[in-house]
């Protein structure tokens, strides 16, 4: 029997519960600080934010006799002899296993699986909302990468893609790998990967409106984790000037000897001018600022950077640099927040790159998929660029399709498409 995943809260089930400020309490962020009950975010959680419903009816024996016994034999006997049977008659060609152990959720850290779940079920409906995907959130526990790994591949006839979510650098580089390696479905980190391609398409934005191509730019990068490395590496190769990347230490640069095995390959490949030293040094005269890290920009270090120099303090609920500071110095200010301008957010990437691999049966994610996915979300934005303007909003109808497009025909191009 099929069944699709769904937010089972309508507007009138959330709207008018108990537990809100000013509806049954002390309307003051005091209170709810000294009891959660207070805080809406528990009104609206409670019992979970997604349901399974079956996609079928069963009202009667003859219902009942195609979608489970008898009948459902000759659909299971077909796909024994035909395999690939399975992507037609299962949900396996629509639904995505959202993997995470709890070890780098949002920014609370290693809060551990139990406590992911609210995350990985808010994932699972952004993307059924924004891609029409269903998705199932699958917390894990156990740290161990093999263990991990072992889980997710055993696991896998079920689903058509994977998507891991909140799980700690460096092991979050070496699960994906593994998994890509063994697996003939796509296979996606989120935190890297999804950041990155919104990340270029904002960027592409910021240099067509100032008429600079990214070949002309250097970048500055401050955090050298998943989002940080993954961020590099895709702008080099979408053809950007030159990219450094800072960690807590300063710049990552081939001349440290306290580099990871991650960091060592990531001093190979990025920091063409051999900056070294700290990141506010490698921002004199620097085009971009990305921001991933939380950690804090001083102002002088901003107005160091070249005239028209774009800042994207990406770090949440907290900004490397505050967007007032920053927009003094830069033509283009972007965050990671939805109450400023030019908010750089996931979930305008990944739901569309899915809905768009699934489609196609892609084996996997590829960089021109990718790629494709970035120029496509750029050209959403289209003649209504402006400094405010240069990513469009998540909410903006228009983008899922046009990601999903875009990543169809980059999959079909570079041959990992099954149908």
């Amino acid at each position: 029997m099929a069944a699709e995943i769904v937010n089972p809260r309508s507007d009138s089930a959330t709207g008018g519960q108990s537990g809100r400020p000013g509806e049954s309490g002390p309307d003051s962020t005091e209170a709810a600080a000294a009891d959660p009950a207070f805080h809406p975010a528990f009104a609206l959680h409670r019992g979970g934010k997604m349901a399974i419903r079956a996609t079928v009816p069963v009202r009667d024996k003859d219902d009942l006799s195609l979608a489970y016994t008898p009948g459902v034999a000759t659909v299971c006997s077909a796909i024994a002899e035909q395999p690939d049977l399975v992507h037609d008659y299962t949900w396996k060609s629509q639904v995505v296993a959202v993997v995470t152990d709890g070890t780098a959720v949002l920014g609370l850290g290693d809060i551990g699986p139990e406590a992911s779940l609210p995350v990985m079920e808010g994932k699972a409906i952004l993307f059924k909302q924004f891609g029409g995907v269903d998705a199932v959130p699958l917390a894990l526990a156990t740290t161990d990468i093999d263990e991990i790994v072992e889980t997710v591949v055993r696991l896998a006839p079920s689903f058509g893609g994977v998507n891991l979510e909140d799980i700690s650098a460096p092991r979050c580089f070496e699960i994906e790998r593994k998994l890509q390696e063994r697996l003939d479905i796509p296979v996606f980190h989120d935190d890297q990967h999804g950041t990155a391609v919104v990340t270029l398409a904002a960027l592409r934005n910021a240099a067509r409106l100032t008429k600079r191509e990214l070949g002309e730019l250097r970048a500055v990068i401050s955090g050298a984790g998943a989002a940080g490395v993954a961020i590099a590496k895709f702008l080099l190769a979408a053809g950007i000037g030159d990219v450094a990347v800072a960690d807590r230490k300063g710049i990552v640069s081939p001349d440290r000897g306290d580099l990871s095995e991650v960091k060592r390959e990531l001093a190979m490949l990025t920091n063409r001018a051999r900056l070294s030293g700290s990141l506010e040094s490698a921002l004199s005269g620097a085009d971009v600022f990305i921001g991933v890290s939380g950690g804090t920009v001083p102002e002088p270090a901003i107005a160091s950077m070249a005239p028209g120099a774009f800042v994207f303090a990406m770090a949440n609920p907290t900004p490397e640099v505050h967007p007032d500071i920053a927009r003094p110095y830069a033509s283009v200010v972007a965050t990671g927040r939805s109450d400023y301008p030019n908010q750089v957010n996931n979930v305008l990437a990944f739901p569309g790159i899915f809905a768009g691999a699934l489609q196609v049966r892609a084996s996997r994610i590829t960089e021109g998929m990718k790629i494709a996915a970035a120029n496509a979300l750029a050209d959403v934005v289209g003649d209504e660029l402006s400094a405010d303007y240069v990513i469009p909003s998540p909410f903006d109808e228009r983008v899922a399709p046009a990601v999903t497009a875009a990543v169809a025909a980059a999959a079909r191009a570079e041959g990992v498409a099954r149908r």
